[in-house]
């Protein structure tokens, strides 16, 4: 019987080894240690990450993650990945951070851990102009489409329930669906719908009204307090000396969010 024990005992602080190991894998000792950052980014988001006219990642938020990587001093190696594959990236050490529009929200900081803002979003229902929608009571039998597991998702799921809800699996998707007619109105941050409104000349979609203005953090493993510090003093430096307001406005054509700057 003690013997059985003491084996149990020694395959449970094997395992405890084996998930420190893991943790310290994604320090940042690590990661300078490898020579590379790997940065998760959703593909598909336009104005943020997206393939230009080369099929190369472009947006707000490579430009983002190649500064990051340049400043750490380190070679960046992007893993391109869906909106609802951001927290599980994370989670499964598949990538050391991401910089993926991911909005902090309190269910995702029980699984994941962010950094301070370093830009925001705001989440709007837009729809051609003839289509009368003034709140959330408006899009009861409304045909809307979302991006699966975003906070738009929950927030329609939840305050418009008796919409007709359609979920996609990325931005580029769902600006599809509102091309083509698949839906009727969109909930999704307005760079997704001035893409739209690309193709849209006759009937282009306006916003309806504002959800919410949410924080965008890089996302990290928890439990990696080095490395959460060192991206805290990095969007700090990058906020005050104007380098992400500068790359958010060349891609957005707008500047950040005073919530933004004055978050700090």
């Amino acid at each position: 019987m003690q013997i059985s024990k003491l084996v149990r005992n020694l395959g449970l602080c094997a395992g405890l080894v084996a998930l420190c190991g893991v943790a310290q894998a994604d320090s940042l000792d690590k990661i300078k240690e490898a020579g590379t950052i790997r940065v998760a980014v959703a593909m598909g988001v336009p104005m943020f990450s997206y393939a230009n006219a080369k099929m190369e990642p472009e947006g707000s938020d490579i430009a983002t993650a190649q500064q990051l990587a340049k400043d750490l001093g380190v070679k960046l190696e992007l893993v391109q990945i869906t909106n609802a594959a951001r927290v599980p990236t994370i989670q499964t050490g598949k990538a050391d951070i991401a910089i993926a529009n991911l909005s902090i929200t309190p269910e995702r900081a029980k699984v994941i851990d962010f950094s301070i803002p370093y830009a925001s979003l705001q989440t709007i229902v837009a729809a051609p102009k003839d289509l009368k929608i003034k709140d959330y009571a408006d899009l009861k039998g409304v045909t809307i489409g979302v991006t699966r597991a975003t906070v738009n998702d929950a927030d329609i799921s939840k305050n418009a329930s008796d919409a007709n809800i359609r979920r996609y699996e990325d931005d580029a998707t769902l600006v599809t669906a509102a091309v083509t007619g698949q839906v009727q109105a969109i909930s999704s941050q307005w760079p997704n719908v001035a893409e739209a409104n690309k193709k849209l000349k006759a009937k282009p979609y306006e916003t309806k009204f504002v959800q919410h203005e949410f924080m965008l953090g890089i996302a990290l493993p928890q439990n990696n307090p080095e490395l959460k510090t060192w991206l805290n003093q990095w969007i700090k430096t990058n906020l005050e000396n104007g380098n992400l307001n500068t790359i958010y406005k060349q891609y957005h054509g707008n500047d950040l969010s005073p919530a933004v700057i004055k978050g700090q």
